[in-house]
């Protein structure tokens, strides 16, 4: 991976991180248009880039984060993201290998567009409109929904937490913002241990060169993605997310095509 490649993945994982469109799963099938390597620095890059991106989160919010005083805001959070840390724990393999395969994740895109186009039909009388209302129940229940997105890459981690939300009776607004606030630990948890792996097994990758464009990547990723998310809660609370279902079924039925149909693949 050169830096003209890490910006331009930068640049789709801040716009696309927090929209539910799977930011992973664009990434993975960019990489593989762009023949990018999968060694295991991209696999560390597009998870790394992904905390950075998640950052911008706290950065917006962060009255919030750092408001010591709400102790009850961190125990949601830790009790919400703990089916992510188990369920990513168990079958890390099988993500792995499922990332691997852009067909698998344009199946997903495809799935999970048809499921946003009438998400708001099938939630019309929210209950709660504030972070405060949640319960720790509902906050677990919503971190189930989170793994969603964990065992079947492409069906994006916004997606899944925000229909979660609005499951549990959180108005979009609620319910996006609560899925901003569970990106932080579990990205932070995925990117420890990433790190940590790669420094186990693969040291040589976290050389100089590789750290530069990581650097880079992380910047681009941040900056992007604070745009993003103001976007995304102006736009989410006025009109909802059917728009967001025909993009994902669009792409996903391209690509589809393209693997099936293209004559390089004859």
């Amino acid at each position: 991976m050169d830096y003209i490649q890490a910006v331009f993945l930068a640049v789709i994982e801040g716009i696309t991180e927090f929209l539910p469109v799977s930011s992973t799963g664009h990434m993975v099938i960019f990489s593989s248009f762009m023949g990018i390597e999968k060694d295991e620095f991209t696999k560390l890059f597009e998870i790394v880039i992904q905390l950075a991106a998640i950052l911008s989160v706290v950065v917006i919010y962060w009255r919030k984060f750092f408001d010591f005083k709400r102790l009850g805001f961190y125990v949601k959070l830790m009790i919400a993201v703990i089916p992510a840390l188990v369920i990513g724990g168990l079958f890390k393999k099988h993500i792995e290998k499922m990332m691997e395969t852009p067909v698998v994740i344009a199946m997903m895109l495809v799935i999970g567009g048809v499921l946003l186009l009438f998400v708001d039909k099938w939630f019309t009388n929210p209950k709660i409109t504030d972070e405060t209302q949640i319960t720790n129940k509902k906050a677990l229940t919503i971190g189930f929904y989170q793994t969603l997105a964990i065992v079947f890459p492409g069906m994006s981690r916004s997606a899944s937490t925000i229909i979660g939300g609005m499951e549990q009776k959180l108005d979009r607004k609620t319910a996006a913002e609560f899925s901003f606030f569970l990106a932080v630990p579990t990205m932070l948890a995925a990117t420890v241990k990433s790190i940590f792996d790669v420094y186990k097994h693969s040291p040589e990758v976290l050389n100089t060169g590789n750290m530069g464009i990581l650097a880079v990547g992380n910047i681009v990723a941040f900056i992007v993605s604070y745009a993003s998310i103001k976007f995304l809660i102006s736009y989410l609370t006025k009109n909802g997310f059917r728009i967001f279902g025909y993009y994902r079924i669009l792409i996903g039925l391209i690509i589809l095509s393209i693997y099936f149909f293209a004559p390089t693949q004859k």
